[in-house]
């Protein structure tokens, strides 16, 4: 029969020598004891003492180690598998076994050992150990072997000790004997057989109640464990490490440290010194699972003849189903206590009944006691808060209306909420509610727009604490007053900069007209409608614009405390100013002084005699005449509003032209004229040729290109007032390249252009050959050379020409004559 052993190890590698916790089975001593069928849980780590001597060691050290001893009670052969719990090739484990009968102080030297690295010696797994098809008894380091060598053949009543050791990886493993040899059975846990159950609770017996940590009485449950086992031994510990190690024992009474907790039961034979662990809970229950109740709140009523105590009837038992959240009421049993201890200890003296009037005013605390039925020792306590919100002060009111829908009836409308501020005394987080019956059943869903039905009418009112739900009644009285006042308007000029019908009133300039004659000290609040100001709402700013332009009504509501005294229409009126230009602009010809022009006061679309002048001259005509430039003002005023706007007139000054200079560029390829000016007017200029065809139509530019030669006069008129035309004759001197003297009327004779009587006349002008031979002096007033010398027709050729003229210039060039 194949026995396992599984070993699950937690433990670091560390990199150099030294000595662990005590006890830890890294160390032969401390080897753990191996029996059939056991199961091992250890967490180690390190090497202990390094045990492994010189000899056939596989060329090792412990690096990570655990130490086992085995004892057979039957001959046959030893061997077993180690099977690291991860696959990766890379967890390497070795092993090293010593024996027969040997002591930790002469170990001697390993008579099987396995070193092989899986990676280096390619193999495919990392398993490793003993088994009776290898042939070696060692192999090892690196590459060598195949991880595995050969079993034992093993007497009865021999002990070896393992050595399984990691020098790389983290995994834990399992170890499967093989072979035929057996090991000793380690005791076993009676109460597993029996069906004792071994699980220990108590409920949380000693204060703090609740903190779920109790003295439990581990050794109750050795005889179940043992059972009729003898020269056993049963041992408690906090971890399977320990238990399997067989370290730090508990003592009992024992504390539990978690709950629930697990305590590890090592059961040990006294004489083989095989052990088996078992395991069990223990539980401290600290009372019937339950919901946490909320504050209990209620209002300060009159229920006790008095609202403003803070004492008030709880019914306790209205919070057990909240505190039960679900479960079977019959399951637990739930009692209410004025004190802790009364709570915890269920002392009969503090349980409170059902129907409590608390004894501390506005806030009280209770305590609950959640009692197993089935165990009385468990019990659960939570603290419950009574709470007594305070009552709002009752205040009565009535509301004074008038009766302004036309009817002298006594009925109207009514804005119920205009009541809210004195029925919550301005207290925040106060609303209302209102009844037309006592009982309060009959809600006013239309506060704001309520039509009475009788004169007086008494309203029920429900004050409500927003916060606390608390509700106090109150009473509210309305009345239909028949008092009036009086209607009016206020009427202004459209005279705020923008003239489109709408300005900003100051409506209380239309109070003294509202009140006129009646009682001192009343109130007045404007409104833009009707019901606006029956039913106080959207009232409108003592500043208002208004929204229809020229002509709205709006409402004036007169109360005396508070209560309505009347309504009054109010007509905002807005008068157009005069339809008039409110600035101008004309001109005034200096050179037609003291001819005068006409102005007038400029009103567009109106009867003139509809409206009154004043001028800045002292004048009170809709016209008048001046001769001097400057700015007149005319205020100009509606005869039946009164309404005044002002227009500015402004005169500038005009005149003709006063040519200063004229620059005449001639006798040139480009002949040019540019006409200087000066004067208050805007001028144009025109050029126009003796005969009085226009050579220049009229031209903002006063300067004139490509002026053929000949005598011009030159125009300069006025535009911006039509002030006149000032005319300058001027002289373009030119001389012509060619003349035909054949008598056929054009170009017959040669003569130079731009001169006459009135211009350089006193010019003299000669004649030449190519030769220089002098062939007629000309007088610039004569019609011209006509080809002729002696009574010859002289022939076609280049003459040559020099002239003097009067300013003193003096030119030379030729000409041709052509026949």
């Amino acid at each position: 029969m194949k026995l396992y052993l599984k070993l699950i190890l937690c433990f670091y590698v560390v990199l150099c020598n030294g000595a662990i916790t005590a006890q830890e089975p890294t160390d032969c001593i401390d080897a753990v004891i191996a029996c059939g069928n056991s199961q091992l849980n250890l967490d180690v780590d390190g090497v202990g003492t390094q045990e492994l001597g010189v000899g056939v060691n596989c060329s090792s050290q412990e690096n990570n180690s655990v130490w086992l001893k085995v004892t057979t009670i039957t001959s046959g052969t030893l061997g077993f598998t180690i099977r690291p719990s991860v696959a990766d090739i890379n967890e390497d484990y070795d092993f090293f076994v010593f024996g027969p009968n040997v002591s930790c102080s002469a170990i001697g030297t390993a008579i099987r050992c396995s070193t092989t690295n899986p990676v280096q010696a390619g193999l495919t797994s990392n398993f490793t150990g003993m088994n009776g098809s290898s042939s070696d008894t060692s192999e090892g380091p690196g590459a060598n072997g195949d991880s595995f060598v050969q079993w034992l053949d093993v007497q009865a009543g021999e002990t070896y000790f393992i050595v399984i050791d990691r020098p790389i990886g983290r995994s834990a493993f399992w170890l499967e004997w093989t072979g035929t040899a057996r090991f000793a059975d380690p005791p076993v846990n009676d109460a597993d057989t029996s069906g004792v159950p071994i699980n220990l609770e108590s409920c949380d017996i000693t204060a703090p109640f609740n903190d779920g940590f109790m003295a439990f009485d581990l050794e109750s449950n050795t005889s179940n464990i043992l059972g009729t086992q003898t020269d056993v031994t049963v041992t408690y510990h906090i971890s399977e490490s320990d238990a399997n190690i067989g370290i730090n024992a508990l003592s009992s009474p024992y504390t539990n440290i978690a709950n629930p907790q697990i305590i590890y039961t090592r059961i040990t034979n006294n004489t083989t010194e095989c052990f088996d662990l078992a395991q069990f809970n223990i539980r401290v229950n600290i009372g019937p699972d339950f919901r946490p109740p909320s504050d209990y709140v209620i209002c300060d009523d009159l229920s006790d003849g008095d609202d403003t105590n803070g004492r008030a009837i709880f019914t306790l038992s209205s919070k057990t189903s909240e505190i039960l959240n679900g479960q079977n009421p019959s399951d637990v049993i739930i009692t209410y206590h004025s004190t802790l201890t009364g709570a915890e200890l269920g002392i009969a003296s503090t349980i409170l009944p059902d129907t409590y009037y608390n004894s501390i005013a506005f806030n009280e605390e209770i305590f609950v006691r959640i009692q197993d039925a089935f165990n009385p020792d468990c019990v659960s306590t939570a603290t419950l808060l009574l709470v007594v919100n305070p009552a709002s002060t009752r205040i009565d009111h009535s509301i004074l209306q008038c009766d302004e829908d036309g009817f002298l009836d006594g009925f109207t409308l009514f804005n119920l909420n205009e009541a809210n501020a004195i029925l919550t005394n301005n207290v925040d987080n106060l609303s209302t509610k209102f009844y037309v019956d006592a009982a309060r059943t009959l809600e006013i869903t239309t506060p704001d727009n309520f039509a009475n039905s009788s004169n007086p009418q008494r309203i029920y009112v429900e004050v409500i604490n927003n916060v606390t739900s608390c509700i106090t009644d109150a009473e509210l009285t309305l009345e239909v007053s028949v008092t009036d006042t009086f209607d009016t308007d206020i009427t202004t000029c459209d005279d705020d900069g923008t003239e489109d019908g709408f300005y900003t009133f100051n409506l209380n300039d239309a109070d003294d007209a509202i009140v006129n004659g009646l009682p001192t000290d009343l109130d007045i609040t404007y409104y833009p409608s009707y019901n606006d100001a029956l039913l106080e709402q959207n009232s409108l700013e003592n500043f208002y614009t208004n929204t229809t332009a020229f002509a709205q009504k709006i409402y004036a509501r007169v109360e005396n405390s508070n209560n309505c005294y009347g309504i009054s229409e109010v007509n905002l009126i807005v008068n157009a100013l005069p339809d008039i230009e409110a600035e101008t602009f004309t001109s005034y010809c200096l050179n037609f002084f003291p001819t005068p022009i006409t102005i007038n006061a400029g009103v567009s679309s109106a009867n003139i005699l509809d409206f009154t002048y004043s001028w800045s001259t002292g004048e009170q005509d809709y016209s008048i005449q001046v001769n001097q430039i400057g700015t007149y003002t005319v205020n100009v005023t509606n005869s039946t509003t009164n309404c005044t706007k002002t227009r500015t007139v402004n005169i500038e000054a005009s005149n003709i032209a006063t040519i200063n200079a004229i620059e005449i560029t001639d006798a040139s390829q480009n002949n040019s004229i540019v006409v200087n000016t000066s004067g208050e007017g805007v001028y144009e200029y025109s050029l126009i040729n003796v005969d009085g065809t226009t050579n220049y139509e009229y031209q903002e530019s006063n300067t004139f290109e490509n002026v053929k030669p000949g005598i011009y006069t030159i125009l300069v008129r006025d535009i911006k007032n039509n002030c006149g035309v000032v005319p300058q004759d001027v002289s373009v001197i030119g001389f012509p390249k060619f003349f035909t003297p054949n008598n056929d009327g054009n170009n017959d004779t040669w003569q130079v252009f731009g001169i006459s009587s009135a211009f350089q006349s006193e010019t003299i002008i000669f004649i030449y050959n190519r030769y220089g031979k002098l062939l007629k002096e000309l007088s610039p007033l004569e019609e011209g050379w006509d080809g002729m010398f002696r009574g010859q027709h002289l022939p076609t050729d280049d003459y040559w020409f020099s002239v003097l003229l009067e300013d003193g210039r003096i030119f030379k060039d030729h000409f041709t004559l052509k026949r």
